[in-house]
Order: structure tokens, then sequence, then C-alpha cells
């Protein structure tokens, strides 16, 4: 096990950007960027024992300073969407910013993965990114403190945890918004890849995507991946949760119990490579880049396109301080959050 340090590039104000790579005795590699505390590389050993990095991200640093899509980002101090961008804590409501149509997505615009971290290298395997978020900070009360780890163990897994903490009660709700395509850089699509889901029940939204409270069953629906089924199989059938989101953009009920546990698969039949996907939280956002368009300056020069990646994004419920039936994602004064996501790669035999 192994882990170097380089710069990659300044950032516009003249702060340097240092690249984390980790490595293991199989060969598998990751790379991590103080800017952000963006996952930037995974190279993940085929059936033929080649590498492919099977993440999208950027060629250069000024790509990530803009990052429109959140290619690799940790997003936080809240994930996903909030309807009418207000927060309610303690009776009291705090207004978020409107940067998706009435509502707020991923706590923006000043999002986490714009700015520079403080890294250091942990452990023989762990890079370690610390930030402080001041009261007020996007919107949210309290002082907080967070940090963001990554973990390459000797199975092949990475392992991402976070934890945070403020002085006032807050919503920490942090995941990790990485594009994945086990093919790797020269493949322009995912819908062959296939999806597994240890979930029953999906959160239904109204037409900005915000989830309306309900909690629905899979069965007998194109949201139902209990077996495995393609991404691009079902993802134009005729039902309105996938009309109203342009595909899958949905937040999956898992059945977890607050455990880190297998709760997710990605596999491709072309590669070889099968991505496993634990976590203690209780649902996993399945995005399948709807939303990408003509996104230029990745790897290599490349343009990633519409549906050429998916994302598993594990969380709280989006919008769960609206709703009394999600788990709440507030954090109490002087309470620790805690979460833990791990993707697990192997060839499939």
């Amino acid at each position: 096990m192994s882990i170097r340090v380089e710069e990659f590039g300044t950032v516009k104000d003249g702060q340097k950007v240092k690249r984390y790579i980790l490595e293991n005795g199989k060969g598998m590699k990751a790379a991590v960027l103080n800017l952000g505390a963006v996952l930037a590389e995974l190279q993940v050993p085929d059936k033929d024992g080649l590498l492919r990095d099977v993440v999208w991200g950027y060629e250069s640093a000024a790509g990530y300073e803009v990052n429109g899509p959140d290619l690799g980002a940790v997003v936080g101090r809240s994930a996903n969407r909030i309807g009418g961008a207000v927060i309610t804590i303690g009776g009291r409501d705090y207004p978020l910013a409107k940067n998706n149509g009435e509502n707020n997505l991923h706590s923006g615009p000043d999002m986490y993965f714009t700015r520079m971290w403080k890294g250091i290298i942990a452990d023989d395997n762990k890079v370690e990114f610390s930030l402080h978020s001041p009261d007020g900070d996007q919107g949210y009360p309290g002082n907080a403190d967070i940090t963001v780890s990554y973990t390459l163990t000797d199975d092949n897994e990475l392992q991402i945890a976070y934890e945070g903490k403020a002085d006032q009660d807050t919503i920490f709700n942090l995941t990790n918004h990485s594009y994945f395509n086990l093919d790797g850089q020269d493949s322009t699509s995912v819908l062959e890849q296939k999806v597994w889901l240890d979930a029953d029940a999906f959160t239904p939204t109204d037409a900005g995507l915000v989830p309306t409270g309900e909690i629905r069953d899979v069965t007998d629906t194109p949201m139902d991946f209990r077996t495995e089924h393609t991404i691009g199989e079902r993802i134009e059938a005729d039902y309105e949760p996938l009309k109203l989101a342009g595909g899958y953009d949905h937040n999956y009920v898992l059945k977890n119990d607050g455990k880190y546990m297998l709760c997710g698969k990605l596999i491709s039949d072309r590669s070889g490579i099968c991505m496993e996907v634990f976590t203690d939280q209780p649902g996993i956002q399945l995005y399948a880049a709807n939303f990408l368009d003509h996104e230029k300056g990745g790897k290599g020069g490349r343009t990633y396109e519409r549906r050429s990646a998916v994302c598993f994004e594990a969380q709280y419920f989006p919008d769960a301080c609206h709703h009394a039936n999600f788990k709440s994602p507030i954090v109490k004064a002087g309470e620790t959050y805690h979460a833990k996501t791990g993707y697990r790669f192997f060839v499939k035999k």
C-alpha cells in the first residue's frame, strides 16, 4: 500500500491543488484532490488485468473549479433537493438559495466541492480532508467542522467516511457524486450496464423532483432493481416518475437499518468489472446522468454526454427535513454526524 502526493495545477486565487494517489497491492489506484475533496480518478483492473479509470473527471484543476455536473464531488452541507429552498429547525426557518427552480440543490451555489480543503495522509492507506463551514454558510445554522476520509483497502474497496459537528442544531447530509462507467473513459454510454439495489421502495417526486413524502413499493414498476436489469432496459418506460426526471434520478429506500452493508451493484459484461456499493445511510439516489449535457474538459480531452455514467449517492432522503416519516438529517449541537459509503470492485467470474 502506498500514497504519493503530486501537484495538480493552481486555482484562480493562486492556491496549489494537490493530488493524493492511493495504490494497493493489487494495482488499484484512487486519486483525490484537496480541491473539493473530489474523487478524481479510480483505476480498477478489468477481466484482462488492464486498468480502467471508471469515474468521470476533468483534465485540469480549472474544470473542478466550476464542475457544473458535480463530477466526483463531495456534496454538503446537505446533498440533493430541499423543497422551497428553506429548512426549519427548532421552529425557525432558514432560507437557502433557490438554485434549482424554487428549490435548493446540493446546498448551492457556493458548493463545498469548489473550495480548498486541508488534506493530510492519515494512515498508509488513508487520506483525510477537513473543512470549516461558518455559521450561516450556504444559509445553514452553526459553525461546523467537517472531515471526509478516503481509505483504499487490500480487497479493492474505496471507503468514504464523513464526520460533522456544529455548535448549533443543523443539517448534515453529505454524499459523493461520482459518475461511474465500468467500461472506462472510452465508453460513451452506461445503458448496457446492470444495476441491482436492495430496495423494496422509492420516494416519488413532484415536477421539481422533490419527494412528495410518499414511500412507494417498486413491485411491478420499472423502478424495481431487486433483480439485475440494465439501466437502459426500462429507462424510457411510460411511467410518470421516469418521465418527470427524464430517466432514473430517484431516491431508493434501503433495507440496511443503519448498518454498513451491501446495498447495490453495478455490473459490466464488457469489462467484466462488478462494483458493489456499501453504506450505512437510509437512501441511495440512482442517477443515470440525465442532465449531463456535452460536458467538455474531461480526461484526455473527452466530452461527457447524457447517460454516459451513473451515480450511486448514499444519503438521507431528499427534503427529509420536511417529512416526518423520513429519517431526520438534523444533528443536535455538539453531537457528531457519521456516515460511511464504500465502493468495492472485483472481476465477475
